[in-house]
């Protein structure tokens, strides 16, 4: 069995709105991952465009056919990577997505389900709502699920992605300290939700978050990999920087047998309650 996948978190900064810089620089992390022979390398949410190239969204928009996907796609190799874009849909509709690439080609994309329209963030504003869950293959016994941000704050959609086979969960966000607000901590926030997340599941998480300033928000960074078990293996700090893990598929197979969550689960049962519950509303 292919049990081993070395994965890393490219917690970066990104300059708002300009594709062509912030391609530079994927570039640049892209081969510093493959000097250290990493499988798989994951950017922030918006990694090419900035959180707050929305507010220029019809300059930053592309398409999975523009010449700056197709870079990354060639640089990428056999690795695979994920960043995140304004994507440009079919008749002028627009969403916050992530791309997976590798071998030549785009293997996934995943638009963000849960558009947040919250303290600060207005993404309500700017994009339409992804309509599917769907894992992807990265090898033997690893299927990846790709949820961005807010998508982790309800709860329902990190359990769909499970119930689908999922043994690796892909998280890129854009955390910023003053986002939601006085009294909630973004940081200590996001520990406790990949923890939750992986250790409930028995699943390994990477959680990339970007750093640095943009306008009104302070990116705190903390990039996280973390295990089946929900321990945390690699923690990034405040600035730019590579962090990276090697993942055990045998743990997951621990893990999972030690506390079935998965196994356990009945989509039938939720999907008559939720039935039930919509009939009501």
């Amino acid at each position: 069995m292919a049990n081993s996948l070395k994965v890393g978190a490219a917690q970066i900064s990104s300059a708002i709105g300009d594709i062509a810089a912030n391609t530079h620089k994927h570039l640049s992390w892209i081969k510093r991952a493959k000097d250290l022979n990493v499988e798989l390398l994951i950017f922030p949410e918006l990694s090419l465009t900035g959180h707050y190239g929305s507010e220029t969204l019809l300059d930053c928009a592309r398409k999975e056919t523009d010449a700056c996907v197709h870079e990354l796609v060639d640089a990428a190799g056999d690795m695979t990577v994920v960043f995140g874009l304004i994507e440009e849909g079919k008749a002028a509709q627009f969403y916050n997505s992530a791309l997976a690439i590798a071998g030549g080609k785009i293997l996934h994309k995943h638009r963000k389900i849960n558009i947040p329209t919250y303290g600060k963030l207005e993404e309500g504003k700017h994009y339409g709502k992804g309509q599917s869950i769907t894992p992807f293959s990265l090898a033997e016994n690893w299927e990846a699920s790709l949820l961005i941000c807010a998508d982790l704050w309800n709860p329902a959609l990190p359990h769909l992605a499970f119930m689908q086979d999922t043994t690796l969960l892909l998280s890129p966000v854009s955390s910023g300290v003053e986002a939601v607000g006085m009294g909630f901590d973004n940081s200590s926030g996001w520990s406790l939700a990949m923890r939750f997340y992986s250790m409930m599941y028995g699943t390994p998480s990477v959680m990339v978050n970007r750093c640095g300033v943009e306008k009104d928000l302070t990116f705190w960074g903390g990039s996280r990999i973390t295990d089946a078990f929900g321990n945390e293996i690699a923690v990034a700090g405040d600035t730019e920087e590579l962090i990276t893990a090697e993942l055990d598929y045998e743990t997951t197979r621990r893990a999972r047998y030690r506390l079935p969550t998965v196994r356990d689960s009945s989509l039938p049962f939720i999907a008559d309650k939720a039935s039930k519950i919509l009939r009501h509303q």
